[in-house]
């Protein structure tokens, strides 16, 4: 709480003298001209000097590349010292944090939205990548394009099979078929060693919250719903919500679920599921092809199979915000509109059919080779996921867009299919945009005081009135303002919809 508030302070004082503060770097500019700086997210190894990936693209952007590689275990804690300090190289890459929607605010980066008509690739994407990202109305950066629903239930098909077990549709659905799993021995083995599912200790957390994807399958809200007469209401002060706790309180006190979950990562869960020791989780859906290859060298002969997330009303998912990260031009070292229009021309550039193609495949004869259909097939995934992903994870690109389509094996295609196809049931998340000082500053506070809350519900450390008690103490705590700038400000966003 004191590093964040430390940094909206210094954020605030460095909007003012930054150019002052930092005029050797923003005397820079001109270097757009021949050299682009970027500081970006570490994927793996850093890729080596020289490597063809990044060679290939200064040769087709004309721009060398100057890349400043950060881990993640401290991206946003680097990046929001950056900001503060006015050190920042000409492209950064930004998560959507108080501290970055602070800088927005303040003018530390350029309005891009009014320049991206004028870029092809660019202007081409869903209007709802660039909603995602505004700030007051404003888009401040160009997103790194991510698929806007991809939760969808991965599960062993062939222990479904075994136990006449059909894919899960309500609350009492996926009880039966985590308590059948755990209990009757679906990998024959004569021990009582599988789970149906696994939780972890960060089950009910962040855009990917185990419990949100959940609860939206089952009618709950993504997030945050909007009343009636305009009011918000937090998912977890929903029944929707409160049935999946219940559920998962159910499974714990009957010890159908890992009695270690709170103190359990979700890379130890993966592992158990990829030891063939785990029935069913929800995972992203292009995750399927190498989940089933890490179980099939353990179990040769397992099964595994997708299906969208169902409940009471249908097929529903939470929508995602549709970015991995926001791409930033601070002014301090883009001093002027020509070094801006550069560089939105060089990322437009990444979009073309060759920058593609590259990116989301690799490089011809040495990741993939080219079939007599028009489709490329992987041939070494290994080096590809080495020497490509690095780039790939960090720069604009959609797959499907402007790279010829890959043949892959069916769970790899199906998961593909499937993560496009569930968009048309992507529930947003209304407040994703909204602006509320209270949460901005102390959201992070309430978020972990009401998911402690949810865990001691789980494992009945508290009881429903306890639960209620916390739910409360949230609310006096600053949660009631939440809700109210929260209704303010949405109210406020419809209203300039309506005059436009």
């Amino acid at each position: 709480m004191k590093k964040q508030t430390a940094v909206l302070m210094c954020l605030v004082l460095a909007t003012s003298t930054v150019l002052s503060a930092c005029g050797s770097k923003g005397s820079q500019g001109a270097s757009v001209d021949d050299t682009i700086t970027m500081a970006i997210s570490q994927v793996g190894d850093i890729p080596s000097a020289g490597n063809p990936i990044q060679t290939q693209i200064e040769k087709y952007t004309g721009k060398k590349l100057d890349v400043q590689w950060i881990p993640n275990s401290a991206y946003d804690d680097k990046i929001n010292v950056m900001i503060a300090s006015g050190d920042m190289p000409d492209i950064l890459k930004v998560n959507y944090t108080p501290a970055v929607t602070n800088a927005m605010r303040n003018d530390v980066f350029w309005e891009v939205g009014p320049y991206l008509k004028d870029y092809p690739n660019l202007a081409a994407q869903a209007d709802v990548f660039y909603d995602n990202v505004k700030v007051d109305g404003k888009i401040y950066g160009v997103p790194r394009f991510s698929d806007i629903a991809r939760a969808t239930l991965l599960y062993r098909s062939d222990w479904f099979k075994k136990l006449k077990l059909d894919v899960p549709k309500s609350t009492e659905d996926w009880y039966n078929d985590v308590k059948a799993l755990t209990l009757n021995d679906p990998d024959g083995n004569g021990k009582k060693d599988t789970y149906g599912m696994m939780l972890f200790k960060k089950y009910n957390e962040g855009e990917y919250s185990f419990t949100t994807r959940l609860a939206v399958s089952l009618g709950a809200p993504n997030k945050w719903k909007v009343e009636d007469d305009g009011s918000f209401t937090p998912e977890f002060m929903t029944a929707e919500y409160k049935g999946v706790m219940d559920l998962l309180k159910r499974l714990y006190d009957e010890q159908l679920i890992n009695q270690d979950f709170a103190v359990f990562d979700s890379t130890e869960a993966d592992k158990k599921f990829d030891s063939g020791l785990t029935g069913m989780k929800i995972a992203v859906a292009q995750t399927a092809k190498s989940q089933l290859e890490r179980l099939q060298e353990n179990v040769p002969d397992a099964e595994v199979d997708l299906a969208k997330l169902e409940g009471p009303d249908g097929y529903r998912v939470p929508a995602q915000s549709g970015n991995a990260g926001i791409l930033v031009f601070p002014k301090v070292s883009v001093p002027t509109e020509e070094d801006l229009k550069a560089l939105l021309s060089f990322l437009d550039k990444l979009m073309d059919p060759e920058m593609s193609t590259l990116l989301l495949r690799g490089v011809d004869g040495k990741h993939y080779k080219k079939l007599e259909d028009g489709r490329v097939e992987m041939t070494d995934f290994a080096a590809f996921q080495r020497e490509v992903k690095p780039y790939r994870d960090n720069l604009p690109l959609v797959e499907g867009y402007n790279v010829p389509a890959q043949k892959d094996t069916k769970i790899g295609e199906k998961g593909v299919a499937m993560a496009k196809e569930i968009t048309q049931y992507a529930i947003p998340n209304p407040a994703l945009t909204l602006y509320s000082p209270t949460y901005e500053e102390r959201g992070g506070d309430l978020d972990q005081m009401i998911n402690d809350a949810q865990t001691k519900y789980i494992m009945g450390k508290i009881d429903e009135n306890g639960w209620q008690q916390q739910v409360e103490l949230w609310k006096t705590s600053g949660g009631d303002k939440v809700m109210q700038e929260y209704a303010s400000s949405y109210k406020e966003q419809q209203q300039q919809k309506q005059s436009k």
